[in-house]
């Protein structure tokens, strides 16, 4: 097993599940091996808990810039069912060429491939070109708090001359075959299959909101005075059912553009669900990003059969695209109606990054080990703990590189049932990272 294989295959062995409450094992043990290894690469970290067992770490690693790359993971994991998998989802077991196990994509495959680079630094006697910043957070699969914002509100004397970073959800190669459907080319420069690889730099705002009807309350055989459980479920039927425009960013729609000059095709802006599908996984790239979106998620009424309650409440999952933040906020209280009121659980504003600088850097790193590779800037649907950083000035970029065999599914890894990453993805991982740390 290698080394990066095997340090991946130790974290998904910790249990660090975050089911969205205070509760449950927490990031504890996770952050204390990864404080073991660094220190066994001759790098101190600092241990933190913004709450019992809700624990962070980080570092930095001195370079010739003093000009700080923040590199930032979550160590908690989504929950997973182990009757539903094919291997125990903590077992990290490696089988079929990949360590399988909850959050070998999301993202404790991205953490071993940061580690084991500081590891290789350390026993070739090299450092990076500029300061280097790790950080290994809690929280980020729920709202943050104990982690990242803890982070930023409490610590950021740690983050002290970062103004650039990167995390998740970018970098990965999407496959696009010879003969593909839809009419396209898929033929990269050597004549190989087309691999696109879309860097991430930009996320959608998140507005997780919790809405409230008030009724009458009264028993459940009588007519009703005013049913705030059937005024709840009007409204979220009206969320569930609207179907947002299309808003085209500029981000995305120069997404969409080098899209099509990669893949020999023109991608018709008036259609681009349509496109979307005959793209295929391509096609996945922008098909979440070209609007807003709300989805209902959890229900909350009543306390007995027979009695209609005073009040109902749900929880929606709201997500904006830059720039359309107010136009998102009053299509929702026009959807929700007067008799419902709405409080946020957790907001976060949008985030943008430059598709120059850094971005040219992180390409080029990518081309260095896939010269036939097509990088492309990429939009997320959701969010991390880029959000946070931007609060100190840290512009953020989503890159995590992978090289992936085509028949994986990477947006169904995230969060989905037998999650995996091949062994050599997060070895390429690490040359990718190593090129873009340490060049010139």
């Amino acid at each position: 097993m290698t080394e990066v294989a095997g340090i991946c295959s130790d974290l998904l062995r910790i249990n660090t599940t975050n089911d969205g409450t205070p509760g449950g094992p927490g990031e504890r043990p996770a952050a204390e091996y990864v404080a073991e290894l660094l220190a066994g690469a001759g790098v101190e970290a600092e241990i933190f808990e913004s709450a019992p067992r809700r624990t962070s770490v980080v570092a930095r690693i001195p370079g010739d810039d003093p000009r700080g790359l923040l590199i930032h993971g979550h160590l908690d994991v989504v929950p997973a069912d182990p009757g539903e998998w094919r291997t125990h989802p903590f077992s990290g077991e490696v089988e079929d060429g990949c360590v399988h196990g909850r959050g070998a994509v999301d993202m404790k495959g991205t953490l071993s491939m940061t580690l084991a680079l500081v590891g290789k630094w350390a026993r070739e006697g090299r450092r990076p070109r500029r300061d280097v910043v790790l950080a290994f957070l809690a929280d980020e699969e729920a709202t943050g708090e104990y982690g990242a914002g803890y982070a930023v509100t409490r610590r950021p004397e740690l983050f002290e001359g970062c103004t650039e970073a990167i995390s998740e959800s970018g970098g990965f190669s999407v496959t696009v075959p010879r003969g593909a459907p839809g009419g396209l080319d898929g033929a990269s420069p050597d004549g190989g299959p087309l691999r696109v690889y879309p860097v991430a730099v930009g996320e959608r705002g998140t507005a997780w909101m919790k809405v409230t009807a008030h009724g009458v309350a009264g028993h459940g055989s009588k007519p009703p005075v005013d049913n705030p459980v059937a005024e709840l479920c009007r409204a979220l039927a009206r969320i569930a059912d609207h179907r947002w425009p299309v808003r085209l960013t500029p981000a995305v729609a120069t997404l969409i553009a080098d899209l099509g000059k990669a893949l020999g095709t023109t991608i018709d802006l008036d259609r681009l669900d349509a496109e979307a599908e005959r793209l295929g996984r391509a096609g996945t790239l922008f098909k979440g990003v070209i609007r807003n979106s709300a989805n209902p998620t959890m229900l909350n009424a009543g306390y007995k059969v027979n009695v209609i309650p005073g009040t109902a409440e749900a929880q929606v999952d709201g997500r904006f695209l830059p720039g359309f933040r107010d136009e998102f906020l009053a299509t929702i209280d026009e959807l929700l109606g007067p008799k419902i009121t709405r409080e946020f659980v957790s907001f976060d504003d949008d985030v943008a990054s430059p598709t120059e600088g850094l971005f040219d850097d992180l390409c080029a790193a990518l081309l260095a080990e896939d010269p036939a590779g097509r990088p492309v800037p990429y939009v997320m649907t959701g969010g991390t703990d880029a959000k946070s950083f931007a609060r100190l000035g840290i512009r953020g970029y989503g890159f995590a590189p992978l090289l992936l065999d085509p028949s994986l599914d990477y947006f169904g890894m995230f969060h989905g049932v037998d999650e995996r990453v091949p062994v050599a993805g997060l070895e390429f991982g690490v040359r990718v990272l190593d090129r873009l740390l340490t060049a010139p």
